[in-house]
């Protein structure tokens, strides 16, 4: 019986990793596989042998607080599959947490497996070291990767999204008024970003009074500093719900990061918006070696979406860029998204469980 080992130390991770695991289960009914896992992977099939909920952390200092646990746990898996030696490790994102795990078993013999590239084509390109060292193949969700990988002799390949798989462009949308509010998942940025996309929305609103906004919450963890921030203000309020409003919405305010990628592959107009600390600002504009932030703009390599970052995510300039977009004509950045969604749309699961199935069998 061939056994695949698998750690998904995030939510997101575990959201990708269920349609893996689905697809390899697919593919090869009889395969065992087990390792860190979420409820969703765990739905799909995987053997549940560590909880996610172990490891997933948002923050440096929650990091911090949880880092002798995160080690005892890492240590844990190691010692785990030295014994019970896989066929194939696939580390899926986190790569801080995984990619010692895949160093450690590799040195043992084991085949490994990194799904979903961390942004060294971007920030911090001495890490291909460590993967090379860590990693036998990498899985790319963006064809850029692997050029990146190619030049520093790395074996990789380009899956495909899976958010494209569950992400279409839109259809027939009947354009309006609707503004939403995207200021991210992690309470930091949402801190950061989310009194200035309100000081926007005011400012917008007196311009035009049929605007209407709607901010979208990733989770309640900021629900009532967000309502108290909000105070009087003509906001509507959701949780857990941006996919479904951003089909509806016709402009978007929205933190840099994953969201701006599912908002291009509906096909939503967007102006990005990011800030730091003055600290991690300082350190990652002296990291970082790509000409743009937002996905959406990597990927085409040209600026199809504002990018407002530190102290020109101000709500005065926010709004000026959201007008502006409003009052312009969508039909070119709309083809470009297009292009978008169809680059990524190649069945990523499958094809991944695919690769993993014929890598075992080398």
């Amino acid at each position: 019986m061939t056994k695949i080992a698998i750690s998904a130390a995030e939510t997101s991770g575990d959201l990708i990793g269920s349609t893996l695991v689905q697809a390899l289960k697919a593919q090869d009914s009889t395969l065992q596989i087990e390792g860190l896992c979420g409820e969703k992977m765990q739905a799909q099939g995987c053997k549940q042998r560590w909880n996610m909920n172990l490891v997933n952390v948002m923050g440096f200092s929650e990091v911090l607080k949880k880092l002798p646990s995160l080690l005892s746990l890492r240590k844990a898996m190691i010692a785990y599959f030295s014994i019970n030696r896989p066929d194939v490790f696939i580390g899926v994102d986190a790569p801080d947490f995984n990619f010692v795990i895949e160093k450690k078993l590799k040195k043992q013999g084991a085949k490994t497996v990194h799904f979903v590239s961390p942004s060294v084509w971007a920030w911090r390109a001495s890490r291909v070291k460590k993967i090379k060292r860590a990693s036998d193949l990498m899985l790319c969700l963006f064809p850029f990767e692997v050029d990146f990988y190619t030049q520093h002799n790395q074996r990789a390949v380009f899956v495909g999204h899976p958010l494209a798989e569950k992400l279409t462009p839109r259809k027939n949308h009947q354009a309006g008024k609707n503004i939403l509010l995207m200021p991210g998942s992690r309470a930091g940025e949402v801190k950061r970003l989310l009194p200035e996309m309100l000081l926007a929305a005011k400012s917008m609103a007196e311009q035009d009074p049929a605007l209407s906004f709607h901010l979208a919450l990733a989770n309640d963890e900021l629900l009532e500093w967000a309502q108290a921030l909000i105070a009087h203000q003509d906001v509507s309020l959701s949780i857990n719900e941006a996919h479904e409003r951003m089909q509806s919405a016709d402009l978007v305010l929205v933190a840099s990061g994953t969201a701006a990628l599912e908002l291009a592959l509906v096909g939503v107009p967007m102006v990005v918006v990011y800030k730091l600390s003055r600290l991690s600002y300082f350190i990652a504009s002296n990291l970082m070696t790509s000409r743009f932030i937002s996905l959406p703009n990597v990927i085409a390599n040209k600026p199809l979406v504002p990018e407002l970052i530190q102290t020109e995510a101000n709500g005065n300039n926010i709004a000026k860029h959201a007008l502006q977009i409003l009052d312009g004509d969508h039909a070119e950045l709309s083809r470009e998204f297009g292009k978008i969604h169809q680059s990524l749309c190649l069945n990523s699961s499958q094809e991944s469980a695919k690769l993993i199935l014929e890598f075992i069998h080398e």
